[in-house]
């Protein structure tokens, strides 16, 4: 059976730089099955990556192999790492991309340097398609973790400001906005049931108030903002047939409250 190599990178598909990631991947690896996550990962955005990568990775077949480039440190001294969490496998920089996987799940991570398994000619530039590229295809090929690294235990790790319950209710922050506008916070639903319950609360966003939440956005009219639980388990603000992010005038990090009525 055919190993499975997803990409996300924030390459965008203008160029020719995915298809070269591929083109490498399928001179040592022939047999692979690409899947694109995305390639629209706003440019540099590591959290973004982060983000995506989080919410796609875990669907996948055990042992499915996640090459995972947003990588604004190329060519400097950041590591070139693969992982492995769970069942799936992760190959990318140590800059924070996978941040959101150490407090969740345990891992076992591998500094890349063994250059027999990379491109011979590599730029300080792409390392995407001479570095990471050729680790993905050989992990397909059945080359094991410790042949292509030795271990590491300190990577590096961003993390997102942790909500923060009261007596009045909850506050929180956008974390994530995606295609459509809508504003993903770091508020999940257990912290939701856990802090509010039952009780009235009103949602306070920018300049905008919304009082209660729904289940999805047709609960409201075209045009009226939503509040409610994503697929991936945390509040957010949409506008029904609209862009929350563009009509609210909301970017990532700002502060979103959930304030009980008495």
């Amino acid at each position: 059976m055919s190993k499975i190599i997803t990409l996300t990178t924030d390459f965008g598909l203008q160029d020719h730089y995915v298809s070269a990631m591929k083109a490498v991947m399928l001179g040592i690896s022939p047999n692979v099955r690409f899947v694109d996550i995305s390639h629209e990962i706003p440019p540099q955005d590591i959290m973004a990556g982060a983000w995506v990568i989080r919410n796609a990775a875990f669907l996948f077949p055990p042992k499915s192999i996640h090459l995972v480039v947003v990588d604004p440190g190329v060519g400097t001294d950041r590591n070139p790492i693969v992982l492995e969490v769970n069942d799936q496998l992760f190959v990318g920089p140590d800059n924070g991309i996978f941040s959101l996987f150490f407090e969740e799940f345990s891992y076992k991570a591998y500094k890349l340097n063994k250059p027999k398994y990379w491109r011979d000619v590599r730029s300080r530039t792409f390392h995407g398609r001479d570095i990471f590229s050729p680790i993905a295809a050989h992990l397909a090929k059945g080359v094991s973790l410790e042949e292509l690294g030795d271990p590491i235990s300190d990577l590096v790790s961003y993390h997102w400001a942790v909500p923060i319950g009261d007596k009045d209710g909850l506050q929180g922050w956008v974390i994530h906005i995606d295609r459509f506008g809508n504003l993903i916070t770091n508020i999940s639903e257990e912290l939701i049931e856990q802090t509010i319950g039952r009780r009235k609360v009103r949602i306070y966003v920018g300049n905008t108030m919304i009082d209660h939440l729904v289940n999805t956005f047709e609960d409201v009219a075209p045009g009226e903002p939503a509040a409610f639980v994503g697929s991936s388990g945390m509040m957010e603000i949409g506008i029904n047939r609209g862009n929350a992010a563009e009509m609210l005038s909301v970017d990532k990090g700002t502060q979103i409250s959930l304030v009980l009525q008495k």
